[in-house]
């Protein structure tokens, strides 16, 4: 008897979970989270003319409601992919909820743009706990060969997320107010809460005795800060100057992270050719189609004259076609390997982002509608194999770092993909509201933005061929 628990208490240990129950519970409260981490990421698209109307803000504000919120992700994640692990994947987890529920009343009753856009920072805080702490608990809790199964459900809810966040966002905003959208999520927040309390009653730490790297953490988001601040004003000479040094602050923190014995981030992971070609990969991605929502949100305002509510029910098709895709295709990449489906995914969102570069005050909406199916058919061929590819690779006790690099990964493509847009806005249309004068320069502004994310995309399908082609040193 005494061999057999020491046969098993490895398994024990690394907190796999063998109860179909618990791991159904698991799966509900960490898809709960992350459904609602997505629904406050996008649920403010269609808003945004509305916000802007109200506070009387140009374009280039407009767009950093938006931007900050991932920019405080961005610097939040790589750290917190170190503390969740000692503070506990589950705490850790709970907590992002209690803050996001904070920063939600505080959206909700902003009294000025300022005080918004301080409180987005404050649910990009929140957000980054939960994106951080998910997929390192599916990782941790869920078996080798579900892996990809409970991946990919938990990255359909976030596409479910993303989905019902402009469609519920544009009818609340329609008839409601803007601040409904934040409101109403709060007593789900808490229902979330209670049952992460009641139904998970295991918790997952890594590293609790280790000493906290503070130094490269302080590196790291200096870094992260000035590099992409600097990139969304890279038109101006300050913008040029901060990227330049927060790039030189991000090199020293790696060359200091080498030499570290517990590392705030393990730098040596991305020797893995896997590893590093899949995380580069959803970075090109993310940077390349985070514009593509919000680039057709003010097409269909400004230039069709829709209103929120009908864009939001427009704009569903992406993500619906994400959702309902992203859990077959984590399942699929159980079996084969994942960064082929990877290649075939993004060669569809390639595709699709061509066909927006033409886009124009003439362009017939089932064009667009078309668009928006290939890119939604793509992303969820590839998302789902490509975080698996990216937890699969590395030794389970770096799960929440991985994790932490799948969120930083996301949210820098899409903090320097909303970066590039503004570049764009205060290149080509200035600091202006959007009138109807000056639509002709949105509808420049746009193709142009496309035709880069053509050619990001096509890098993206190379580097995930270079994937394909390396010789799999997936972990278990």
């Amino acid at each position: 008897m005494e061999t057999n628990k020491k046969t098993t208490s490895p398994l024990i240990d690394e907190g796999i979970i063998t109860d179909p129950s618990k791991k159904r519970y698991i799966l509900i409260v960490v898809g709960l989270a992350t459904f609602f981490s997505a629904f406050i990421t996008t649920s403010i698209t269609v808003a945004l003319p509305t916000i802007a109307n109200q506070f009387q803000i140009d374009a280039i504000i407009q767009t950093w409601i938006a931007t900050i919120f991932l920019l405080a992700v961005a610097i939040c994640s790589a750290p917190f992919g170190k503390i969740s692990g000692r503070f506990g994947l589950k705490k850790f987890l709970n907590l992002g909820i209690i803050t996001i529920i904070l920063a939600c009343f505080g959206v909700a009753f902003a009294p000025s743009a300022e005080i918004l856009l301080f409180f987005r920072a404050i649910q990009g805080v929140g957000s980054a706990m939960i994106s951080v702490s998910t997929v390192a608990l599916i990782s941790h809790a869920m078996p080798f060969k579900e892996r990809g199964k409970a991946i990919g459900i938990t990255i359909s809810c976030v596409y479910i997320g993303l989905t019902l966040g402009p469609v519920v966002g544009g009818i609340i905003t329609q008839n409601m107010g803007w601040q409904g959208m934040f409101l109403i999520i709060i007593p789900l927040l808490l229902i979330n809460l209670i049952l992460s309390y009641l139904k998970v009653d295991k918790e997952w730490k890594m590293g609790e005795k280790e000493p906290f790297d503070y130094v490269g953490t302080f590196l790291y988001s200096i870094g992260i800060l000035l590099a992409i601040y600097g990139f969304t004003i890279i038109n101006t000479f300050l913008g040029i100057i901060l990227t330049i040094f927060g790039l030189i602050v991000l090199g020293i923190f790696a060359k200091y992270e080498l030499k570290q014995i517990n590392p705030v981030f393990e730098v040596k992971l991305f020797k893995n050719v896997k590893f590093t070609t899949a995380t580069l990969v959803a970075l090109i991605s993310y940077l390349a189609t985070f514009i593509v929502t919000y680039i057709i949100t003010y097409h269909l305002q400004y230039i069709k004259g829709m209103d929120p509510q009908i864009s939001g029910i427009i704009l569903i098709v992406t993500s619906g076609l994400m959702a309902i895709i992203a859990p077959f295709s984590g399942r699929l990449s159980d079996k084969i390997d994942p960064q082929k489906l990877s290649v075939i995914g993004m060669i569809l969102v390639t595709i699709s982002v061509g066909i927006l570069t033409f886009l124009n005050e003439t362009t017939p909406l089932y064009v667009v509608i078309i668009a928006m199916a290939l890119e939604g058919i793509g992303l969820g061929l590839f998302t789902s194999p490509n975080t698996n590819t990216i937890m699969s690779s590395v030794p389970r006790k770096f799960t929440s770092i991985a994790s932490a690099t799948v969120s930083t990964a996301r949210v820098i493509g899409q903090t320097l993909s909303l970066g590039m847009l503004t570049i764009l806005f205060a290149t080509i249309m200035g600091s202006v509201q959007i009138i109807p004068d000056i639509y002709p320069e949105l509808i420049l502004t746009s193709q142009i933005a496309f035709g880069i994310s053509t050619i990001l995309c096509i890098i993206a399908v190379i580097l995930s061929f270079v994937g394909v082609r390396t010789k799999s040193n997936l972990q278990g």
